[in-house]
This record gives structure tokens, C-alpha cells and sequence, in this order.
């Protein structure tokens, strides 16, 4: 049944094409932008979440400072 209501769609044979044309050029581009990266550039990126930010482990510890001197004791 399937198939008779997709022959009957006129220009359906079309988009198979395109979705297969999108496909390709998507993972043309990702193997053209992993072979002309900045090798170093990708380094820095993948290590970011490994260190912590200077800026960013004085504002944990000043948001804990206040959070200890507002409590009741």
C-alpha cells in the first residue's frame, strides 16, 4: 500500500537524490575542514574542558565565601 501512494506523489524520485546529495556533501566538508585545521587550534579546543579558568575558579571561590558567611549558625 506504501509503495502505491508514493508512486502516485509526482517528482518523488527526486528526493532520494537530493538527501543523498546533502549526505555527501556534508561529510565532503568535514573531511575537507579536518585536513586543513589548525592542528593546534583543535588541541586548545579539546583541552578546554580538562583546565579550569583562573577567572572562573576565583568566582566559585568568592560565591562560596559568601554563601558560608550567610548562613545562621
Amino acid at each position: 500500500m506504501h509503495k502505491e501512494v508514493l508512486r502516485s506523489i509526482a517528482g518523488i524520485e527526486i528526493y532520494p537524490l537530493i538527501s543523498f546529495g546533502i549526505f555527501f556533501l556534508f561529510f565532503l566538508g568535514l573531511i575537507v575542514y579536518v585536513f586543513i585545521a589548525n592542528r593546534q587550534h583543535l588541541h586548545e579546543m579539546s583541552q578546554m574542558p580538562l583546565r579550569p579558568d583562573a577567572a572562573d575558579a576565583a568566582t566559585d571561590e568568592a560565591e562560596g565565601a559568601a554563601l558560608y558567611d550567610s548562613k545562621l549558625w
